[in-house]
């Protein structure tokens, strides 16, 4: 299968440090990757409604919904692009990973068969300098990957509170230039052994 990037940003504005640091790495993929970039803020999701002991959910046709459940089916690699809001991810980003719930029980979806295997990575702009205060964000895209079956790149973390300040933070751009072409394993949950 050829690998397919999807990248879903999160942020509040356009053109933020997240999203700038994420468009770096990915500027070193090989030219036959295909990538797909869906901004949240320009296709926004309903709010998530749980249905599971009521009805059966329906598989989206129109709108943010149809758009971001195909594309994350078509997905090899799903990078979650969110800035640091509150120690996790963004409203928006939340909502879409809620919405994995419900294509969780869409019949002739087959979500979690279908992303176990792939790949989540996340790229994260962050206003602190000490890189432990992103752990919440980090673990919960770590169990949601373990929870799928997926694999976990890990998080790309990048510092920069007004827009472009990342651009300065050297380290990120650094690792940057080599995120995506590392191994990336199966996801385990902390209390599963190495």
């Amino acid at each position: 299968m050829t690998r397919r990037f999807l990248f879903v940003l999160g942020s509040a504005r356009p053109d933020g440090n997240s999203e700038l640091l994420a468009r770096r790495a990915a500027e070193q993929l090989p030219p036959d990757v295909e990538q797909q970039w869906i901004d949240l803020s320009a296709h926004p999701l309903p709010e998530f409604e749980d249905l599971r002991h009521d009805s059966d959910h329906v598989r989206p046709t129109e709108g943010a919904t149809a758009l971001l459940l195909d594309a994350t089916l078509a997905a090899t690699d799903l990078v979650i692009v969110s800035p640091l809001y509150w120690y996790s991810v963004s409203a928006q980003t939340k909502r879409y990973l809620d919405h994995w719930s419900g294509w969780l029980r869409t019949p002739g979806v087959d979500f979690k068969a279908t992303m176990e295997g792939r790949t989540l990575w996340g790229v994260t702009a962050l206003a602190h300098e000490e890189p432990e205060v992103a752990d919440p964000l980090v673990g919960m895209l770590t169990n949601s990957a373990a929870y799928l079956g997926m694999r976990f790149g890990g998080v790309l973390l990048g510092n920069g509170s007004k827009p472009g300040d990342v651009l300065k933070d050297t380290q990120a751009l650094a690792r940057a230039k080599t995120f995506f072409a590392q191994d990336a394993p199966r996801a385990r949950f902390p209390y599963e052994a190495g």
